[in-house]
């Protein structure tokens, strides 16, 4: 994949301590992808993060478009973020795994009490009954800033597959750059 212009910092670095005296950095940005987007969202509030790759939505708004789901306004979801994997953190009868904690201290120093669009992919939601979607803050997608800082890894799971490019590129970078749970020594 072509190397992608990335979109202005956020306003603020979103860095913070986690566990083992680990620092969250969500310093690289990911290209801005909204505009490429079909048309059509729901606007929601992220009420919670559960671990790295899923949150814990309010549904505020919705945009009609091929993007949009069928969520309800008003009602709480548990949202899985498409195209992106990350280590366990609270799956039940498993252990934490390498890098789980930090995970999901990244996607809550993203995430938590934010703003976000949900775009659709195929599928309305997984065999866990959570709705499957891309969650963009502003033009960026959050699934693709994990990746690229490495807190994620590209998840190809068809047929919910329009990212996987741009995901297995990201994980590249962050792979070459030793970020997140690639650094030596992490896991």
């Amino acid at each position: 994949m072509r190397d992608r212009p990335l979109i202005a910092p956020l306003c603020v670095v979103l860095a913070l301590a986690a566990c083992g005296g680990h620092q969250v950095l969500l310093t690289r940005q990911a290209p801005a992808t909204f505009s490429e987007e079909p048309g059509g969202y729901e606007e929601a509030v992220v009420e919670r993060v559960i671990d790295g790759d899923t949150v814990e939505v309010r549904i505020t708004d919705r945009v009609d478009g091929l993007g949009a789901g069928k969520a309800t306004l008003g009602g709480t979801y548990s949202v899985r973020l498409i195209g992106i994997d990350t280590p366990e953190s609270v799956k039940p009868g498993s252990p934490v795994e390498c890098f789980g904690k930090e995970a999901s201290a990244a996607a809550s120093a993203l995430l938590d009490g934010r703003q976000v669009r949900l775009v659709r992919d195929v599928e309305e939601t997984d065999a866990y009954d959570r709705l499957l979607r891309y969650v963009y803050l502003e033009g960026e997608m959050a699934n693709a800033r994990l990746v690229v800082n490495g807190y994620a890894h590209a998840y190809t799971y068809p047929p919910d597959v329009r990212h996987s490019a741009l995901f297995v590129w990201l994980e590249r970078r962050a792979r070459a750059g030793d970020s997140g749970l690639w650094a030596e020594g992490v896991c």
